[in-house]
């Protein structure tokens, strides 16, 4: 099987194939897919005579982590002597983020073909959008007072403009990006970290937003961009909040970007996908405290 490159100027051509897309984990919307090629690993894709989409992941670097995910195609579900035909036929040896109720259906017939592994840091966090919308309730009382603040503080005064991410906000989103990134040390891109990847996913998405189906929200404070967001559909009743950053100087901000995205990026959605908290015990406390509904597991197969 030919892979090639999976670049933006492919997602009209394979859109159709993620319009019924079923699995709950946010690795599998086209955008972030796509967003993630960073300098350290490249999307790859294929369409096989079935007409099932090939995904891969290639990495140049650190080659344990090549892998494929599940392939898709409208209205149907892959079956493991299946996956094991691609997987020979295109030189991987392991699918990752494979949806915990994906392994339910069939476990058996998993079995027979690989061994099943969980993917600690990569599972993700569902949340109801009514929830994330109202904060509602005595477990988010720190949440809404924290807005209140922020309210007080830059709403009220007229400090505060809110807005959709257009083109002519894309490089203004950027110059904020690369503030945000400076706090955290994560724009040496000649090193492999998390951080680092994430902040060329980032740039990616807000360059190719006009492309795509993906929304991005911003914030302006005193007619600065200090926060903004990206979401795009996941599911028929799931969105999945892709990128979500702010200055953690400005109080209550972050919390108060939240909440707008809930009510103004995800509207008609009945949930958010969160995404995984990737090991990091920080980010693992933050997704907590927002109280998920669900939590999306991700298990990885390898070839016996």
């Amino acid at each position: 099987m030919n892979l090639q490159p999976l670049t933006f100027d492919h997602y009209d051509r394979l859109k159709p194939f993620f319009v019924d897309q079923r699995h709950r984990l946010g690795t599998y919307c086209l955008t972030s897919i796509i967003a993630w090629q960073t300098c350290f690993y490249q999307p790859q894709f294929a369409v096989d005579a079935d007409g099932w989409l090939v995904v891969a992941a290639e990495f140049f670097k650190s080659r344990e982590k090549r892998h494929l995910l599940l392939p898709i195609r409208p209205g149907f579900e892959p079956e493991p002597d299946r996956l094991q035909r691609l997987a020979l036929d295109t030189g991987f040896d392991c699918y990752w983020f494979v949806p915990e109720a994906y392994l339910k259906a069939r476990p058996a017939e998993v079995e027979r073909y690989f061994t099943v592994s969980e993917q600690d840091g990569f599972h993700d966090y569902i949340y109801r959008r009514s929830d994330l919308a109202e904060l509602a309730g005595r477990s988010y009382h720190k949440k809404r007072n924290l807005i209140r603040q922020f309210v007080d503080e830059y709403v009220q005064p007229g400090r505060v403009e809110v807005a959709p991410i257009l083109a002519a906000d894309v490089p203004a989103c950027l110059d904020f990006l690369e503030q945000w990134c400076q706090e955290r040390d994560c724009g040496v891109e000649e090193e492999e970290d998390d951080l680092a990847c994430e902040k060329i996913a980032a740039i990616n998405a807000l360059e190719n937003l006009a492309r795509t189906d993906a929304r991005g929200l911003l914030i302006r404070v005193d007619g600065t961009v200090s926060a903004f967001a990206v979401g795009d559909r996941l599911t028929a009743d799931m969105g999945v909040l892709m990128f979500e950053k702010a200055f953690t100087g400005i109080k209550g901000l972050y919390q108060y970007l939240d909440r707008t995205c809930a009510r103004r990026l995800f509207d008609g959605m009945v949930f958010i996908n969160k995404e995984c908290d990737m090991g990091l015990p920080g980010l693992r406390q933050a997704k907590q405290s927002y109280h998920p509904v669900a939590i999306s597991k991700s298990y990885m197969l390898t070839l016996r």
